[in-house]
């Protein structure tokens, strides 16, 4: 009788110790300071975006190049400066060397001896066929010869003067004063007076001048990481922030996702165009470097906590939700979409509720 009533009496103490482990287990832990951490939930809006590194940039920049050879004489436009297409930029003073110059005139001198010869002939030919002794075919190619050897001496003259003067005396269409090729403004000027100048041609690129753009068309051209290249397509919208401009508010789309990765420091990344729609009156200048935050998903007035609160197990979310009598319960909920630091709730909790945050983990 003894020994069952002893039995009894531990059954019940076991019993008592499990209900306590039982409450210990639903209500909440305590911080150090006695009070319990908790979040609200509450409606918001998340973005998923995905981001892209690089700097504002016109969308076409210009070299501007000469055609004739020289050195530089004279610069009629600076760095900064706006121009119109048709204004002076350059004046380059030619800079023959004295072997081609000599050469030039002995040119010169050359076609004029072959000209008297054919004005001579067609002379001649002219008289022989009013006597009728030579058909009137023959005193056409005389007068052609001729014709031709008044084109090479003009020929021979025009580049005389370009040799020594830098432009055809009478003619618009060539000069040694470069002009702008469109309206724009001047970015960077690569060359200073005396600095020599090789002429742009079929078989030579040309010493670059200057550097111009149109700066009413700037795009943002960056890298975006391999792992976000997926989820992007053309005419997604954008949020650029610009180092140099923090408070101004640029909105662009995506125009154009390069086929192609590029390496660099042993990362890959894909270049990405993005024109610029917003500018809310911004001073943009090219080179500028700035992010653009590229929106991929966007879920406006949703239920939302901080991704932190929830312990994920496969494909199971669970939070601990705080009571009205302090108590707190395990409770699985339904996520959508995360922007890494809050996370949506499509089911499991009510707006108001209050979540229960993780203990801190100890170091050491």
């Amino acid at each position: 009788m003894k020994r069952r009533t002893k039995t009894i009496l531990a059954t019940l103490g076991l019993a008592a110790l499990t209900g306590a482990g039982a409450y210990a287990a639903t209500s909440t832990k305590k911080s150090a300071d006695g009070e319990v951490k908790t979040v609200d939930v509450v409606r918001g809006t998340l973005v998923d975006k995905a981001l892209a590194v690089g700097t504002i940039v016109p969308e076409v920049e210009i070299s501007v190049k000469s055609k004739v050879s020289g050195v530089v004489r004279h610069i009629f436009a600076d760095e900064g400066t706006f121009v119109k297409a048709g204004d002076p930029l350059f004046e380059i003073r030619p800079d023959p060397t004295p072997v081609e110059l000599v050469e030039a005139r002995r040119q010169v001198e050359l076609r004029g001896i072959e000209l008297q010869n054919a004005r001579q002939e067609a002379e001649r030919r002219r008289q022989l066929l009013s006597r009728g002794l030579v058909s009137e075919q023959e005193a056409q190619e005389a007068e052609r010869r001729h014709d031709e050897a008044v084109l090479q001496q003009r020929m021979a003259r025009e580049k005389l003067q370009l040799l020594e003067q830098g432009r055809i005396q009478g003619s618009a269409g060539v000069e040694s004063v470069v002009r702008s090729p469109i309206s724009g403004f001047v970015l960077e000027k690569m060359v200073e007076v005396g600095d020599p100048v090789v002429p742009l041609s079929t078989y030579q690129e040309g010493t670059v001048l200057m550097s111009m753009a149109d700066m009413g068309r700037l795009i943002f051209r960056g890298t975006v990481d391999e792992i976000d290249v997926g989820r992007l397509k053309e005419g997604m919208e954008v949020t650029i922030k610009v180092g140099a401009l923090p408070d101004a508010r640029i909105v662009g789309t995506v125009t154009r996702i390069s086929l192609k990765a590029k390496k660099e420091q042993n990362a890959t990344s894909f270049p990405v165009e993005i024109a610029l729609r917003e500018t809310e009156g911004a001073l943009l200048r090219a080179g500028l470097s700035a992010n653009a935050e590229i929106i991929i998903r966007k879920s406006e007035n949703v239920l939302q906590i901080p991704e932190r609160t929830v312990t994920f197990s496969g494909d199971t979310a669970w939070v601990s939700v705080q009571k009205a009598d302090g108590t707190a319960e395990k409770r699985v909920i339904k996520t959508g979409l995360s922007d890494a630091i809050q996370v949506e709730v499509m089911s499991g909790l009510k707006e108001g509720e209050k979540v229960v945050e993780k203990p801190t983990k100890k170091v050491g």
